[in-house]
């Protein structure tokens, strides 16, 4: 599947139940961690908010999490008119420091050793 970037805007009054429901979708991700995943969200000073999903699965595991299909419900309802989700295929162009681009960890949370950096 790859990088899908997503970004909305929910109406202001919207903004921190959008956050509360964000937040129940990672908790849920703490019990189930799915492996090959990486997610996350971002919230913008404006109120935007911007989703990265990277997986090497061809079905996104997103699709698996309860708490994912909650936050779905209504997504159009909280985002300003013409601000709502806008998913996005991304490749990485460049990273200094941050995980992006790089191999997914193994299910022991380490890097593969030929992704480890001497």
């Amino acid at each position: 599947m790859g990088m899908t970037v997503v970004r909305y805007q929910p109406k202001p009054d919207q903004a921190d139940e959008n956050q509360r429901l964000v937040q129940a979708v990672f908790a849920e991700l703490a019990v189930t961690k799915p492996t090959g995943f990486s997610y996350a969200t971002l919230r913008l000073a404006d109120g935007t908010f911007i989703h990265v999903a990277e997986t090497d699965a061809d079905v996104n595991p997103l699709n698996e999490v309860k708490a994912f299909a909650t936050f779905l419900s209504g997504i159009g309802e909280r985002c300003e008119p013409g601000l709502g989700p806008n998913p996005q295929s991304a490749t990485v162009v460049g990273s200094y420091g941050h995980p992006a681009g790089q191999p997914f960890p193994d299910q022991r949370g380490t890097m593969p050793a030929e992704a480890r950096r001497t």
